[in-house]
């Protein structure tokens, strides 16, 4: 049996905002219409922007379609990868697993 002691910090804000921001990715729809948004080039009439591509990238990437990933942005997948190390790296020295056999319980 597998016992998980975890100990929250401050610190930790910082991989829940990437870990949460790829889930939302995932859930968005890269092909609807535009709805309101916080990008200054979008505001600013630009057609390009390639902060929005790469959130495409990721979008396309998580709905299995690589093809249209790498042609929004060709590093979504290589932003996803860091970003999922990134929280590791933060979460990874206060999470602790503790494995008990059943002479431990005695």
């Amino acid at each position: 049996m597998v016992k998980i002691k975890y100990q929250f910090r401050k610190g930790h804000i910082e991989a829940y905002f990437w870990i949460l921001s790829l889930i939302l990715l995932a859930f968005t729809n890269p092909e609807a219409d535009s709805h309101y948004s916080l990008c200054l080039f979008k505001n600013l009439g630009f057609d390009f922007c390639p902060g929005c591509g790469l959130g495409h990238s990721i979008a396309f990437f998580f709905k299995g379609r690589f093809l249209e990933s790498w042609q929004a942005h060709p590093i979504g997948f290589l932003a996803i990868v860091i970003l999922i190390f990134r929280a590791y790296k933060i979460l990874k020295p206060d999470i602790k697993l503790k494995t008990f056999n059943s002479t431990n319980y005695e």
